[in-house]
């Protein structure tokens, strides 16, 4: 039949077009050691936080998860040093369905070039699925903002797989009421926002162990950060 002849096409070109598995960034084999290349990090920018982290970094070509209570409890804090330092290197920031419109003067006093942001806002949650995919699919080590809660743990995969194929940097923003949820995500960080400090707990880390009680605050960043860094009383967002 016509569907027959398709799936058989399919897999014949399979073996021609699929990606090797050792090709792929973050994956580990067995008990060989693994290979730390600076390209499958970032820096968090904030010293204490990559101490703990085991390739001293939010990992590349994989999931982060950040876990709040509610928007706007110093998630963006955490991020923006590091997506400053992807964007300094002109590489695309994408914002797939915010729950408010980015504040433009904030980000750009943080050091993002809004010349290479782009906000998608889909209406429906498959088409913010397939929106989250493309990007991070061919994001080249993009970052890929991405506001999430109604998800199953087979479309998480597919996220991981498209990151990982394109190497590009995928965070997801849930509530924390997800964290006794399985997830793919290589690493799965819960926050809050506590008297001008970030409270970090550490959920799951592939390659390292959970860590909780991390205070941090924009005191200990470390290294050239772009632009100046919003704080925790600050807004990357404005309202709807």
């Amino acid at each position: 039949s016509k569907a027959w002849w398709s799936v058989s096409s399919a897999m014949a070109g399979f073996s021609e077009n699929s990606v090797k598995l050792d090709t792929l960034p973050g994956v580990w084999r067995g008990k060989t050691p693994r290979a730390v290349s600076d390209k499958e990090i970032i820096s968090t920018c904030f010293s204490e936080l990559d101490d703990v982290l085991p390739d001293g970094g939010w990992p590349l070509g994989c999931l982060t998860e950040i876990l709040s209570r509610r928007t706007g409890s110093g998630e963006l804090t955490l991020l923006l040093p590091a997506i400053a330092r992807l964007s300094s290197e002109n590489r695309w920031v994408s914002w797939i369905a915010p729950p408010h419109v980015p504040y433009a003067p904030a980000l750009a006093a943080a050091g993002i070039r809004l010349s290479r942001m782009l906000v998608i806002r889909p209406r429906r949650t498959p088409d913010l699925l397939w929106s989250a995919e493309q990007a991070l699919r061919y994001g080249n080590r993009s970052a890929v903002l991405i506001w999430l809660e109604t998800c199953n743990e087979r479309a998480l995969r597919r996220l991981q797989l498209a990151a990982a194929e394109g190497g590009s940097w995928g965070v997801i923003f849930r509530s924390r009421r997800h964290a006794v949820a399985h997830s793919p995500a290589a690493l799965r960080v819960m926050i809050n926002s506590q008297d001008g400090n970030l409270a970090v707990d550490i959920l799951k880390c592939r390659g390292g162990r959970p860590v909780n009680g991390l205070r941090l605050s924009d005191k200990m960043l470390s290294g050239s950060v772009p632009g100046e860094q919003v704080g925790p009383g600050e807004h990357a967002f404005t309202n709807l």
